[in-house]
């Protein structure tokens, strides 16, 4: 695989926990019919009152039907992202909020959303319990509904500005609001959370806002104007497809990877359990440190799939070494140093990620204070990841029962990492494990 192509399944791969559980979160949601029903009923009841909000403009049949048309068109482009999708319909709502009374807002939002749903319901590719979702996911309209009836439906003009961006603060916060109540029996996570999943859609409506604007002005000429979106519609539908495709593409280039480093894993054990199984531990007790440092995706995949495979090499050692019961000779030991530069070997003949996990591999036993192998490398010219698997694995070493000796008792693994904390492991390595520990 091409350096390239590794970046950008990187790239891809950042958010990759995020995106598998926004691809499951629907059918989540639909098994907790109570919190999406209550939150479908209370934005219903609101729609409803809004049909009876007096003043503002009248109401116009051929405004009504343009903007729910173009609104479904819109609302069938989706663009994945972290925590979610999002979709470009924010260039149709603002327009929406000139050509229609505020108070027929919300159900003009909920019949576009229903009428781009149709298709998938035709052709059985999603359930009439999506309705429930899209009512539920339609309070977004709430707020500017209420600001501009508040304003007194401002015309189409720069003056209105200050009023616009109110009704597009008031559309995230309903927005956030009402998928935060939705979410929560499902995923459990604070508001702080919601709001970092849910960003990069606030982000595309911020952006597309102004461009919706503009379509406004000749749009309260004439109605039909909206129509002109349909050609940018078509071109943001082939940018959100080839998108799809990528991450496609991503996610199951990670779990080639993945497969092929448990299947690595498996020949480790079959040949050795010990290495094996202590390699599987190695990787919870490192993954909870990667956590506690707050490492990327990137990096932190690196130390996953480094701590699975940082005895690869000893495929490659002797039987009656890697098996020998009883302490290592001098000559023995020289030959067992020799495993991280086999393990680089065997991963780079894989390529893509596991050549760069590789190069980690080669550095699992170097020490902080420079005194390890295969290079002697010290301090920060040992990947972090390296740094992370040496401290774990040691721990995991120490406390797990030998063919020559028995497990160290906690207390004085802790005592022993402490004593090492600065010579052979990395100072803020050696606290965010005992951290993990305590905890």
């Amino acid at each position: 695989m091409s350096g390239v192509s590794t970046e950008i399944a990187a790239e891809r791969l950042r958010d990759e926990k995020l995106i598998g559980l926004a691809r499951s979160r629907e059918r989540d949601l639909l098994t907790r019919r109570d919190s999406v029903g209550l939150v479908a009923a209370g934005f219903l009841v609101a729609a409803a009152a809004g049909l009876l909000l007096s003043g503002g403009r009248p109401p116009s049949a051929s405004a009504l039907a343009v903007c729910v048309l173009c609104y479904a068109v819109a609302s069938r482009i989706q663009f994945e992202v972290a925590g979610g999708y999002t979709i470009p319909t924010e260039v149709v709502f603002v327009p929406m909020w000139f050509l229609l009374p505020p108070g027929l807002l919300p159900a003009a939002v909920c019949c576009g959303l229903i009428l781009g749903v149709i298709p998938d319901l035709v052709r059985r590719r999603t359930s009439l319990d999506r309705i429930a979702l899209i009512l539920a996911g339609s309070w977004h309209a709430v707020g500017p509904a209420l600001v501009l009836a508040a304003a007194g439906a401002p015309q189409t003009s720069w003056h209105a500005v200050p009023v616009l961006l109110a009704a597009l603060a008031a559309q995230l916060a309903f927005d956030f609001a009402a998928s935060f109540v939705v979410t929560y029996p499902v995923l459990q996570v604070s508001p702080r959370t919601h709001l970092r999943s849910t960003a990069p859609a606030y982000a595309v409506d911020l952006m597309l806002a102004p461009l919706g604007l503009l379509v406004a002005f000749p749009a309260h000429a004439n109605p039909w104007t909206l129509l002109a979106l349909l050609p940018v519609f078509a071109l943001f539908s082939t940018f959100a497809h080839e998108r799809q495709s990528r991450i496609d593409h991503a996610l199951e280039l990670s779990s080639a990877y993945r497969g092929t480093a448990m299947l690595l894993g498996d020949v480790i054990e079959a040949d050795d359990a010990y290495t094996g199984s202590h390699s599987r531990d190695v990787v919870e007790l490192a993954l909870e440190v990667a956590d506690r440092l707050a490492l990327a995706p990137r990096r932190r995949q690196q130390v996953e799939l480094a701590a699975l495979l940082h005895d690869v090499g000893k495929v490659k050692v002797p039987a009656e070494i890697v098996n020998k019961r009883g302490p290592l000779d001098e000559d023995e030991w020289a030959v067992m140093r020799t495993h991280t530069i086999l393990g680089e070997e065997m991963l780079e003949q894989v390529g893509g990620l596991l050549g760069e996990v590789g190069r980690v591999v080669r550095s699992c036993h170097e020490r902080w204070d420079g005194a390890g192998y295969p290079d002697g490398l010290s301090g920060d010219a040992i990947p972090l990841a390296a740094r992370i698997v040496c401290c774990c694995d040691a721990w995991s070493a120490m406390t797990t029962d030998r063919s020559y000796r028995r497990a160290l008792p906690p207390r004085d693994a802790f005592a022993e990492l402490v004593r090492c904390r600065g010579t052979h492991f990395d100072p803020q390595v050696v606290d965010a494990l005992l951290a993990v520990l305590h905890a």
